[in-house]
Formats: C-alpha cells, structure tokens, sequence
C-alpha cells in the first residue's frame, strides 16, 4: 500500500523505491563521466580516473536496478559487472578501473604517474563503449 508520494519517491510500508531509480544513477553515471573527460583534458589524470571508477559503478548500479528492483551497495566493479552476467571485456575494463577507487585517493598508495595519459586514454574510450552498451539495455 502507497502512504504518499512525493519528489518521485513511492512511501510503501516505512520503504523508499524510487521511481526510475535506474535512469538517476545513469544520469549521474554520465555526469562523472564528463567530469572525467575535463580532468583528463586538464591533465589531472589521476582525478579522471578515479571519477571514470565512479561513472562506471553507477552505471552498473542502474543496469543492477534495472534487472533485479534492488540497489546493492558496493564499490567493487568486477563484483557488480560479474554479477549482471556481462561480457568479459566488460569485466576485463571493471577490472582495470576497480582499483582507482582506493589507489587515486589514500597518500600510501597514490603515485600520480601511474596514471599516464595514454592509460587513461584508453579507459576512457572503453568505458564509453560500455556506457552506450549499458544505456540500450536499460531502455
């Protein structure tokens, strides 16, 4: 039974789902992904990588969404990737990303050349692939 509905969101029995949940993550998916591609163009590689780990996590949260009505909350790509059955050049990219949530952010194991621009480059070009992949599947 629906208690109220307010700013897109069902109140069903004390639970929030949302309506579309799936096209809000793909929304901010995007948007990190942009701000990926500036901080790539601005030659802070290592803050593009670390913002492509977050455009890719959300877009596999969307697609997660999408399939099972549920949010499942973690970082890790080849976890998500793996479990919505992708293909291994997907997982293959999640696995190349999943690291630069932790490793662009904590002083002991950040070091900055180790995201050159001709890496990122490339992540950048795969993750796009995927983000078109993910956006047809979600329609």
């Amino acid at each position: 039974m629906v208690s109220f509905i307010r700013a897109n969101i069902l109140l069903l029995n004390s639970k929030e789902i949302y309506m579309n949940e799936e096209q809000e993550w793909l929304k901010r998916a995007k948007r990190d992904f942009e701000a990926a591609k500036i901080n790539f163009k601005e030659g802070l590689y290592d803050i593009s990588a670390f913002l492509l780990h977050q455009s890719v996590e959300k877009m596999l949260k969307a697609l997660y969404v999408k399939r099972f009505k549920k949010l499942i909350k973690t970082h890790n790509l080849i976890f998500l990737a793996k479990k919505l059955n992708l293909s291994k050049d997907f997982i293959s990219t999640s696995r190349k990303i999943n690291p630069f949530y932790i490793e662009s952010r904590y002083p002991p194991l950040f070091v900055a050349e180790k995201y050159t621009k001709n890496d990122v480059s490339k992540l950048i070009k795969e993750v796009e692939v995927m983000m078109t992949w993910i956006e047809k599947n979600l329609s």
